[in-house]
């Protein structure tokens, strides 16, 4: 059985996320929205959101700040308490194309036991330093796999197996903020899950807002590859005898480009 929703984590992005769910409504799937304790003004849009989509569109709220990751979970454990089997997960910016939503979709329900990682395609408005900075992660992902299968950790649009990824957070949480998209794909690779990654297009808005903590977030993403490199020591063997042992489809560095 495969049946999927979109989650969407939402943080003071009142500016972006009525479009952002109505282009995700139009591809004809359902969307969990968590309010990960926005201010005032976001939480009145997302009230006014969820007013307008009974049945459609579901607002789950935190009364204290978790993060992103913490957002994305709290949907993911509410997608599975209502018998999804997959959870497709966009950031709230527009950052990221509804309409690629169909073909990440389709190929998650041929691979239902991987993860579908998007591989941002960017345009001319990217940051240059963002797009430098995380070149940084993605070698780290490679040696933290023994593999490059990862071609991408960082961004935002991917689709999860909600049974797998929930069953593993329960026996070591994954980080909360903006380690998590890293942390989760990492993790879930090492359990053995397969990620097919997928072409993804990706923009920046002139008026995107960026909750990035730049001494924080530096500091727990540094801490996270300190961790996984630890991590991966002892799993050494067991990850080189994956990455040269079996080759399947799965681990293809791109699948359907963008269309």
């Amino acid at each position: 059985m495969f049946k999927a929703c979109v989650v969407i984590p939402v943080y003071n992005h009142q500016h972006a996320i009525g479009a952002m769910v109505d282009a995700v409504l139009a591809q004809h799937v359902p969307c969990i929205l968590v309010d990960d304790a926005s201010e005032p003004g976001c939480a009145a849009e997302l009230d006014r959101i969820a007013a307008a989509y009974p049945g459609r569109v579901e607002l789950l709220r935190h009364a204290v700040n978790q993060g992103k990751g913490g957002a994305v979970l709290t949907g993911f454990q509410r997608a599975a308490d209502h018998g999804y089997t997959h959870a497709l997960q966009i950031d709230a910016d527009g950052q990221h194309r509804a309409d690629d939503i169909p073909r990440f979709l389709a190929i998650a329900q041929a691979y239902p036991g991987a993860v579908i990682a998007g591989c941002p395609q960017y345009d001319d408005s990217v940051p240059k330093i963002r797009l430098y900075a995380r070149y940084l992660t993605h070698v780290w992902v490679w040696i933290n796999t023994l593999s490059m299968a990862i071609t991408d950790s960082m961004c935002g649009l991917r689709v999860y197996p909600l049974a797998p990824t929930l069953a593993l957070n329960r026996r070591r949480r994954f980080g909360r903020r903006m380690d998590f998209d890293t942390d989760v794909l990492v993790r879930l690779y090492w359990s053995g899950l397969d990620v097919v990654n997928v072409p993804a297009r990706v923009g920046y808005p002139a008026d995107g807002v960026s909750h990035f903590r730049l001494l924080r977030d530096n500091l727990l993403i540094a801490r996270m590859h300190v961790l996984h490199f630890a991590g991966m020591l002892p799993r050494a063997p067991k990850l080189l005898l994956r990455r040269f042992g079996r080759r399947p489809p799965h681990t293809l560095h791109t699948l359907n480009g963008p269309q």
